[in-house]
């Protein structure tokens, strides 16, 4: 998602004279964070990692942000190792439900009035985000609207290994199909998750792919419980799969 928020919840709730805390994808100029003249803060996630440890640079970012100047960014840092990670700091009970926006007008309260720096990078975000809808009828389904085709890419939550299983049975059968003009293409991996990715027509709304997609999750859901061996196809399957894997660090 190129553009997207979600509200945190902390453990024993917010500090005194912090009214939110919300998780961006990334924030202007690519600062790690920033805390709003209302004391609210937002938490950059696209960042370079000082430790390699994201969690724990980003835990280290939101405790300095929660006591930041009013009004200011907050600057990179490297934590200590022993050093809580952002686990530690949430509310493993509160909710997660992503906001995805169209442009990046969500960081500033008054986009319209923006100048200087920030006004230029905020056009030069919106310019290169790519449109992006999240399925309404499916868990963690993003429609992406790119040049020449779109596409769905889904973030999914189950083993690696299993799940890849799992394609391959429906890969090579075809039910992996979305509809005519699709193709499961391949998928990403990021941070333990595997984000398998289809292409689209470029005809093909997220409306239109809604029911595509909740009649694939029905079948994703039976093969995900068949634990026979692969076939000679399914494992040529899988293979390919594996093959058209990228890895994002």
């Amino acid at each position: 998602m190129p553009a997207a928020t979600v509200e945190l919840k902390l453990k024993g709730g917010l500090p005194e004279g912090v009214p939110s805390v919300t998780l961006a994808t990334v924030l202007p100029m690519a600062w790690p964070a920033l805390r709003r003249d209302n004391g609210a803060v937002l938490l950059g996630l696209q960042n370079d990692t000082a430790t390699g440890d994201l969690s724990r640079d980003l835990a280290d970012t939101l405790q300095r942000a929660l006591v930041a100047e009013l009004g200011t960014p907050v600057a990179a840092g490297r934590p200590s190792a022993e050093g809580p990670r952002l686990q530690d700091l949430l509310d493993p009970e509160g909710p997660f439900e992503p906001v995805v926006h169209t442009g990046f007008e969500f960081w500033i309260e008054n986009a319209e009035n923006a100048g200087g720096e920030v006004a230029a990078s905020l056009e030069r975000a919106n310019a290169a985000a790519i449109p992006t809808v999240r399925l309404s009828g499916v868990e963690s389904a993003y429609w992406c609207e790119v040049p020449e085709k779109n596409h769905l890419r889904w973030v999914m939550t189950e083993p690696e290994e299993r799940l890849l299983d799992a394609l391959a049975r429906l890969h090579a059968t075809g039910g992996t199909s979305l509809g005519e003009g699709t193709r499961l293409v391949g998928s990403f991996r990021a941070h333990g998750l595997t984000v398998p990715v289809w292409d689209l027509p470029s005809s093909m709304s997220a409306e239109d792919v809604e029911k595509p997609a909740a009649a694939f999750a029905e079948r994703l859901a039976a093969a995900l419980t068949d634990e026979t061996p692969l076939t000679a196809d399914e494992r040529r399957a899988r293979g390919g799969l594996t093959s058209r894997q990228i890895t994002l660090n």
